[in-house]
């Protein structure tokens, strides 16, 4: 996950950044800028969030490229019609992404669970950040239960990386949907990280960021709360107010 260089005479820790190529049944699909670890659950995770996929599937790293390849078993849901997807550690699938397309994978969710506003407030502050800590070069999602306990964290170059990582490693333990948890992400809330939340089935995201006007419309959408600026005790709860306690 990390690399030593020099910098100034000295030494230094930086965040490391290579690509991952995802391919099912042979066929090249994806290839995404991250950090390498837990690169089968980024690949189910974000075969996941596309829709093409909706349960565990066999995924494991080739001899390709210095391991930079992970297969996956198919097939997949639906045909991508021969779309290949590239992505950067910077964002999603640039460009994919309408409201109607993600409610065909993710349905309106129901109500419930409630969980305190300061203890949602309180999220970041209790997402363990080893790498970012050494490197300030990585991202971080942490799972979490409504009572505030961290359950799974995952650090990436790619904040949508962290998310697929997550949401990957929950697909294999078979604890989708994410209807009774909380996902906590350490930067901004753009479109694509409330697209794989919801097709995950969380019903809250959390952010120290702000949301952008998409995200918004995302959440309300498919009944999500989502809260931004969680930092010093306080947050902004943007839709879903009716799971969160005063």
């Amino acid at each position: 996950m990390l690399a030593a260089i020099v910098r100034d005479g000295d030494r230094d820790l930086v965040a490391i950044e290579e690509p991952l190529e995802i391919r099912v049944d042979g066929a090249p699909l994806a290839v995404t800028m991250r950090t390498p670890g837990h690169d089968e659950e980024l690949a189910l995770g974000f075969l996941l969030g596309e829709g093409l996929i909706d349960g565990p599937r066999g995924a494991g790293p080739t001899l390709d490229f210095a391991a930079n390849v992970v297969e996956v078993a198919g097939p997949l849901l639906r045909d991508p019609g021969g779309r290949r997807f590239y992505t950067t550690s910077s964002c999603g699938v640039c460009g994919k992404g309408a409201l109607q397309e993600v409610a065909v994978h993710a349905p309106r969710l129901a109500d419930g669970p409630a969980i305190d506003r300061d203890v949602l407030a309180s999220l970041p502050d209790r997402l363990r950040q080893p790498g970012f800590e050494r490197t300030g070069g990585l991202h971080a999602t942490g799972l979490f239960r409504v009572s505030g306990e961290l359950e799974l964290v995952r650090e990436d170059v790619g904040r949508h990386n962290a998310m697929d990582k997550v949401i990957g490693s929950a697909l294999l333990q078979g604890r989708l949907p994410l209807a009774d948890r909380a996902l906590c992400v350490s930067g901004r809330l753009a479109f694509e990280l409330v697209q794989k939340a919801a097709v995950a089935g969380a019903a809250i995201l959390v952010g120290v960021g702000a949301p952008t006007s998409l995200a918004i419309e995302l959440a309300h959408d498919r009944a999500m709360t989502l809260a931004g600026f969680a930092r010093g005790g306080h947050v902004n709860v943007y839709t879903g107010p009716e799971r969160v306690r005063r």
